[in-house]
């Protein structure tokens, strides 16, 4: 199964610029958990998540409208393209322990977004196909990767 298939689309995304207040308003109204931050171009240059902001929040002491996104947003971001396989995007998401993957086109312009939400719903619709395209031991295993502390994963890695 490919990525297009999956993948949310449309996207909300916000600036560099906005406000954390902003990202939280398109979290809150879309009831999601993460926002792509692109530039004037559509391009992804970071991510954003409710964490994030929470945590920002928290050891800044200053209100969401006082905090920019670009100054807590993820800048190494980890992106897709819609015509990958969904194994690779698992793939990626187990080596890079993310939860959610931009797609973006091949001008690296955002199109979508996979996470592993929609990994795990697919995978359950497809529990008894005969040859499921998402399998739900695949997906474990890309949660339990996604999930283990960061020093284990490194610790892990280093053997």
């Amino acid at each position: 199964m490919k990525i297009e298939q999956l993948m949310t689309r449309p996207v909300q995304s916000c600036q560099p610029q906005d406000t954390i207040n902003c990202a939280a308003q398109i979290m809150w109204e879309a009831d999601v958990g993460c926002v792509p931050v692109v530039d004037t171009d559509n391009r992804v240059v970071g991510m954003i998540t409710d964490r994030d902001i929470a945590m920002a929040a928290y050891t800044q002491g200053r209100t969401l409208e006082a905090i920019s996104v670009e100054s807590v947003m993820a800048k190494q971001v980890h992106t897709c393209s819609p015509s990958e396989d969904i194994s690779k995007a698992e793939e990626r998401m187990q080596q890079f322990q993310v939860r959610r993957l931009p797609v973006v086109d091949a001008s690296a312009k955002l199109v979508g977004l996979v996470s592993m939400n929609d990994i795990a719903l697919q995978a359950a619709q497809e529990k008894s196909a005969r040859k499921p395209d998402v399998r739900l031991d695949e997906v474990a295993l890309t949660l339990a990767q996604i999930s283990q502390h960061r020093h284990e994963a490194l610790a892990a890695a280093a053997q």
